[in-house]
């Protein structure tokens, strides 16, 4: 989990982990009309960079830090774990505990981003106090369990760079890397001064590039220009009055369910054979 420090000039200095939530969509601030000055997954780092960065620049201090902001107490018994939230603010609350453990009968729990989607995913409003809901103990456990083992996987499989010895770190989580390059799109004027054709053309450079680097070989190259591609399509998307994170959503959503074949190397979908076929 990525935590960024971000500077509204002549008004504050904030952390957030989502900062087209908390910086545009709650305050109004476009990219370009703020900074990010750090970006750590240091919860107690950032929450001390804080309180350092608003005294040298001469805003008013929090009163707390960052890190003790969000304090959730829960409630175990021997069925259930309750949170003392309403369902619909579940799921900001548990994000806002990065660090939360307990512990039930079955074992220890810590959350973690899949965890958290499972709870908000299966949690149910308490009969007695519509502000509190509440999980199964032994789902809760066999949910943990198997996110737990997928993600231990995860951490072995990406141990090392491919087909190399040299450590290789997990990846910065989607919607935070995207903000970063949104934020830097929009210092750099691309958002004010480009449009969407000249991104496209960009585009097109950067599938050049690719198509040479994967004749050459070369995985250096292939890397770097699927990044820029990448990098463009979210310039693109944005100027389109979109965020490329929906659009890959919108993507999925239309190929989790497709049927077909792989035909010469390319997947052909189900209605694409139908066609060939009768041809």
């Amino acid at each position: 989990m990525m935590y960024h420090l971000y500077h509204i000039p002549d008004k504050k200095i904030g952390v957030t982990r989502n900062l087209n939530k908390r910086v545009t969509q709650q305050q109004g601030y476009k990219p370009g009309e703020y900074e990010v000055l750090e970006s750590s997954k240091d919860i107690n780092y950032i929450s001390k960079r804080e309180i350092e960065l608003q005294k040298s620049f001469g805003y008013k201090k929090d009163t707390k830090l960052y890190k003790n902001l969000f304090k959730m107490k829960i409630n175990v018994t021997e069925q259930t774990t309750t949170f003392p939230v309403h369902l619909t603010a579940l799921q900001e609350a548990l994000n806002n505990e990065p660090n939360l453990t307990w512990t039930t009968e079955f074992g220890k729990i810590a959350l973690c981003p899949k965890l958290i989607n499972w709870i908000t995913t299966n949690a149910i409003e308490s009969r007695y106090n519509n502000q509190r809901s509440y999980v199964y103990n032994k789902a809760l456990w066999e949910a943990f369990s198997k996110i737990n083992s997928l993600e231990s996987l995860q951490k072995y499989i990406t141990k090392f760079k491919p087909g190399t010895t040299e450590p290789n770190e997990l990846p910065v989580s989607g919607n935070a890397i995207f903000d970063l390059i949104r934020n830097w799109a929009a210092t750099r004027k691309i958002y004010e001064k480009g449009n969407s054709h000249t991104q496209y053309v960009k585009l097109q450079e950067e599938a050049g590039e690719l198509a040479k680097a994967l004749l050459d070989k070369d995985k250096s190259e292939i890397k770097d220009a699927i990044g820029d591609m990448i990098v463009v399509l979210t310039n693109l998307a944005y100027l389109e009055g979109f965020l490329v994170e929906d659009c890959i959503e919108t993507a999925y959503s239309e190929i989790a369910t497709r049927r077909g074949k792989m035909i010469n190397g390319t997947f052909v979908k189900e209605v694409e054979v139908h066609e060939e076929e009768i041809l």
